[in-house]
């Protein structure tokens, strides 16, 4: 993604940038939310976690206006979006194709490495459709502590 090759260093710049960039202007809200996300390098979120994120930050944003932007920024690809259950998603500041394992019990989501899954083929799409992508998520739960 060419946004995030041109970063200086400076996250506020930077956030401009890469809204500009994707053809997203610059809003406070947008940017105050982007510094947010993109400003602590790679990271998984909820809209809940982002939405205590900004009110700890002082930044006047409904949970809607979050949940908003981040469907902006996810349809822009400036993240991914990775649904774990029916009910959760989790916003991800990677948007590069990688899989995840979700730590059940601690709702915490953490890339697999790059060599730690492999595929030697996806299955065929159906008439009329292409794989647009493939997410693996593999659930991971503390072992019980053995006597």
């Amino acid at each position: 993604m060419a946004a995030r090759t041109a970063l200086n260093g400076c996250p506020w710049h930077d956030v401009k940038e890469m809204l500009r960039e994707v053809g997203l202007r610059p809003t406070r809200q947008r940017m105050a939310l982007g510094w947010i996300l993109f400003a602590k390098g790679d990271r998984h979120l909820t809209a809940e976690m982002l939405y205590e994120e900004a009110t700890r930050a002082k930044v006047p944003v409904s949970l809607a206006t979050v949940y908003n932007t981040l469907h902006q920024f996810t349809d822009v690809g400036l993240l991914r979006q990775v649904a774990v259950d029916g009910s959760k998603s989790y916003f991800d500041t990677n948007a590069s194709d990688h899989h995840h394992f979700f730590v059940e019990g601690e709702d915490e989501l953490v890339d697999i490495p790059e060599t730690g899954v492999m595929l030697d083929r996806a299955p065929e799409a159906p008439e009329g459709y292409e794989v647009a992508r493939v997410d693996v998520i593999v659930r991971l739960r503390r072992k019980e502590p053995t006597a």
